[in-house]
């Protein structure tokens, strides 16, 4: 809606969106993040994007791994998990990748 306001530019659904740019986002993943990945995003598609909130992480993580400590196994310390959810979220609302 912001985009639509500030520029002009006509709203996009949360599915249409991630449909855009799931392969740009997916593609540089290894096979775990991607699963992690495509669980977040079908959380937004579903859900909105609160799911995208830094404050849901854990949240999120808990809901795939069922704990941190496995979530952590399983992508890499504190640092790699953020960077990955803060990462894909650049690509998804990114200007310059609209099509």
């Amino acid at each position: 809606m912001l985009a639509y306001i500030a520029y002009a530019e006509p709203p996009v659904s949360r599915q249409l969106r991630v449909a855009l740019r799931e392969r740009t986002i997916l593609d540089p993943l290894d096979a775990e993040q991607r699963t992690f990945v495509r669980f977040v995003l079908d959380h937004y598609v579903q859900q909105g994007v609160g799911e995208l909130d830094d404050r849901k992480l854990p949240q999120l993580l808990e809901l795939r791994y069922r704990s941190l400590f496995d979530a952590e196994q399983e992508l890499g310390g504190h640092a790699n998990i953020r960077n990955l959810f803060i990462g894909f979220q650049r690509q998804l609302y990114d200007r310059r990748a609209a099509a």
